[in-house]
């Protein structure tokens, strides 16, 4: 028995070591530029088609780039253009399966096989929002500090720092930034901003690349722009916190100026008309001035500016940005309210 014992020990550690380090899969597919590399803080190499990859791999596309990653419990990940993937964790033994897989950054589809009695843990974790999955198809987008994933089929888990999750199914969409909370799912109905994205999402990781990828690009202000929209209907029915962390995962998802001046107007919005915090607001609207001076939303920020601090009891210096008002926009839309506050204004 002895004998016997000693013999088994190994083959079953040998079997155990092949499944949690042999290969996860292969790239099945790819166009355009696609890199790989082993392990972390290497170079990436030259990727080509029937590459395996094990755990610990990274793969990598560049702004013309596309993969299709095909695991060997037959699950997929199509990974867009400008987008960096690492196979953290990868286990498949008997009924039960396990992976790990990070999204840096850019935009995927996952399409995870479930088998009848088997029990699913993947999980697709970004540097601020983690996605559990146990057996589903589902687009996931990380830009900087803000995810916004889209429900194809089955259910999704989304999270941020925190345990609390929020599901994610078919048709719906949940974003969240910075690690908080993510959203609640909201339906994506035709004929709407957000329905124009899921489809150019769903174009983009689809079973081969588009031509074009400028579809990719304007998918984060394509959503930003709906958010803020979304947040302003929020706060008009009163829920003013969500209508804040709504504009803050558009300021994080773009960086065109006119879409993030809008959203710090917004929030400027609900700062001063609902919470009534004049501070808060005049931050808001500050930020415009500085960050982007030639934005469009610059005249309607330096004229709230004056404003604000007339209000909070700075009166030099609500005077000053009034003034610097009538110089830029002398026939400013807001020029006869200026004129009259500053006939009150003394000095």
């Amino acid at each position: 028995m002895k004998k016997t014992m000693l013999v088994l020990i190994p083959i079953y550690f040998f079997i155990f070591l092949s499944l949690a380090y042999g290969a996860a899969g292969r790239i099945s597919k790819l166009s355009g530029e696609v890199s790989y590399r082993t392990k972390a803080n290497i170079p990436y190499q030259t990727a080509k088609e029937g590459i395996e990859l094990e755990v610990g791999y990274w793969i990598k596309t560049g702004k013309d780039g596309w993969a299709k990653l095909s695991l060997t419990d037959g699950s997929v990940f199509t990974l867009a253009n400008n987008t960096e993937f690492e196979i953290d964790k990868f286990l498949v033994s008997g009924k039960k399966k396990h992976g790990v897989f990070n999204l840096s950054q850019g935009k995927l589809r996952a399409t995870v096989v479930k088998l009848a009695g088997q029990q699913a843990n993947y999980k697709v974790k970004s540097p601020t929002a983690v996605a559990g999955i146990k057996g589903t198809e589902f687009m996931m987008m990380t830009q900087g500090y803000a995810n916004v994933l889209f429900g194809n089929e089955g259910s999704v888990e989304v999270s941020g720092d925190a345990d609390i999750s929020k599901p994610l199914s078919s048709d719906t969409m949940v974003q969240n930034t910075r690690g908080i909370t993510p959203t609640d799912p909201v339906k994506v109905e035709q004929n709407t901003q957000l329905y124009t994205a899921k489809k150019n999402f769903e174009e983009i990781t689809a079973a081969k690349p588009p031509e074009d990828w400028e579809l990719s690009g304007n998918l984060p202000h394509i959503i930003a722009r709906w958010n803020i929209n979304y947040g302003h209907y929020l706060a008009d029915a009163g829920r003013y916190e969500d209508a804040l962390y709504i504009f803050q995962i558009a300021l994080d998802l773009t960086d065109k100026a006119d879409i993030r001046g809008d959203a710090r107007l917004e929030r400027g919005t609900v700062y001063s008309r609902f919470l009534r915090n004049p501070e808060a607001a005049l931050a808001e609207y500050l930020l415009i001035l500085e960050e982007y001076p030639d934005n469009p939303q610059r005249e309607t920020a330096l004229y709230l500016t004056g404003i604000i601090l007339n209000e909070m009891g700075f009166t030099k210096k609500a005077k000053e940005r009034l003034l610097k008002y009538t110089k830029e926009f002398p026939s400013g839309k807001h020029i006869g309210n200026v004129e009259t506050i500053l006939k009150t204004i003394k000095d």
